[in-house]
């Protein structure tokens, strides 16, 4: 072979090789969400992975944090609302177990959990959110609220519109 041609086809076999999902997120093919329409959240508490369905069978799938245990919940809802470094308000079960925090924490506080983005859920009570605490993604850690890293909410984010369906798995 030429050398130039030798060149171009490492080249594209490189540019071949390379994703364009995030860093943290990943696509897979598979036929568990074929019956799925684009665009749909799935959330599997037992694997910690969101997945957005990008066509039949095919997802990007994130890392997440998910609801301790007694804090899970799983069913059906939909992204009630979009924000950007969100304040965060502590719903009463979380100022039940922590009495001294403020009834508000501002954006960028180190004691806002929210990160990034949320994407509220219907009913106000949940989140998919990015996080001040990357280490605890990928466990049981949350009061039922999908943590993710701050890159890859911001990545959903731009993704999805209010009105997305979530579904979230045990």
């Amino acid at each position: 072979m030429h050398r130039n041609a030798v060149i171009r086809f490492a080249l594209i076999a490189f540019l071949g090789s390379l994703s364009l999902a995030p860093d943290a997120a990943q696509a897979a093919k598979g036929s568990a969400f074929a019956n799925e329409s684009p665009g749909t959240i799935i959330v599997s508490t037992s694997q910690r992975r969101l997945y957005l369905v990008v066509s039949p069978g095919r997802t990007i799938s994130y890392p997440v944090g998910v609801g301790r245990a007694g804090k899970q919940w799983s069913g059906t809802s939909f992204i009630s609302s979009k924000h950007i470094k969100p304040a965060w308000s502590p719903p009463a079960e979380v100022r039940h177990d922590r009495p001294n925090l403020p009834n508000v924490v501002p954006s960028g506080s180190p004691r806002n959990p929210m990160g990034a983005a949320a994407l509220v859920l219907a009913h106000d009570q949940y989140a998919i959110h990015g996080t001040n605490a990357p280490g605890s993604i990928g466990g049981f850690v949350s009061y039922g609220c999908i943590r993710m890293y701050n890159r890859d909410i911001l990545d959903l984010y731009q993704r999805v519109t209010v009105g997305t369906r979530v579904v979230v798995t045990h």
